[in-house]
């Protein structure tokens, strides 16, 4: 990636360090070996590497699902690195928008109440869950499916609901694990351009893929290969 001041950060990463170790042995596993980036407002940045290259650590760390071993992550121009697990909770519910390959809808809500969730947990008034989630569908697209469960909608609407979730607490930043992963090419392009059009009007945007055509839609690629971040020749 190319430097950037770090003022100019909505994500900054110094020296990530991830040390893991191995359930039941003395076995460490460097996961991240001193991970340096800055991700700008309003940009769209892919995360890609094979299996085993870091690249779900680093999302659970950006996530706020996990800490870094050493090193410093701000978010925000806040330092989320030391935080403990109720803050981290709060930083994800507010700051951080998830989007995954398996939708991860409630099967038994409707689409008006999936959208509605991340809201609950913030204490909104129903009245204004309500109304916010009513705009939400509507900017997906999905406005006449209020009253359907994931069951009665195709993988392309489910995502959709998923997308809309992510963005109800006006996060500032849209994290997405291999968000077509599960999706035909057809609904799967629909989706990338529903990411598009979300990062035009300036969300940033995170993207973990191991698809090339979509990691060429991005502003700029992170990729990872043994932990450290390498030219994507």
């Amino acid at each position: 990636m190319h430097e950037r001041a770090q003022n100019h950060g909505i994500v900054r990463l110094d020296r990530l360090v991830k040390i893991y170790q191995q359930p039941g042995t003395d076995v460490e596993v460097h996961a991240l070996r001193g991970i340096s980036a800055s991700i700008r407002r309003g940009e769209y940045v892919a995360i890609v590497g094979a299996s085993g290259s870091g690249k779900s650590t680093l999302m659970n760390i950006l996530g706020c699902l996990d800490r870094p071993t050493a090193g410093t992550y701000w978010l925000d121009n806040e330092d989320v690195s030391r935080l403990d697990d109720d803050r981290l909770s709060d930083i994800r519910g507010k700051r951080i928008g998830f989007v995954f390959q398996s939708f991860n809808l409630i099967a038994a809500q409707t689409v008006l109440e999936n959208l509605e969730v991340p809201m609950f947990y913030q204490a909104v008034r129903a009245r204004d869950r309500d109304q916010r989630a009513r705009q939400m569908a509507e900017r997906i697209g999905l406005a006449d499916r209020l009253t359907h469960r994931p069951a009665e909608l195709s993988g392309g609407q489910q995502q959709r609901v998923a997308i809309g979730r992510a963005l109800m607490n006006d996060p500032v930043v849209l994290l997405a694990d291999e968000p077509t992963g599960n999706l035909d090419s057809e609904t799967g392009q629909a989706i990338l351009d529903l990411l598009d059009e979300l990062n035009a009007a300036g969300m940033t945007i995170i993207i973990v893929t191991h698809e090339k055509d979509i990691a060429q839609r991005c502003h700029s690629v992170i990729k990872l290969r043994d932990g450290q971040i390498v030219p994507d020749l």
